[in-house]
């Protein structure tokens, strides 16, 4: 899968976030990972740790207020 427009829609603000799950698929969360250090514009997106380990990725510019 190419998460480059993943990651282009998190910083232009057309997706608020983008929820990866390393339990239910370790493959998919390595790779996107692999893009999200690739990406050109990765300063602007951060990521959130939550319960059961679920990453939640938003813009910095849309991270929402814990």
């Amino acid at each position: 899968m190419d998460y480059s427009e993943i990651l282009e829609q998190l910083v232009s603000g057309d997706r608020l976030e983008y929820r990866v799950d390393p339990q239910e698929n370790p493959e998919a969360a390595f790779d996107f990972q692999q893009s999200l250090r690739n990406y050109g514009k990765n300063k602007k997106i951060t990521g959130r740790a939550g319960r059961g380990g679920v990453i939640i990725y938003t813009s910095i510019d849309n991270k929402p207020k814990y």
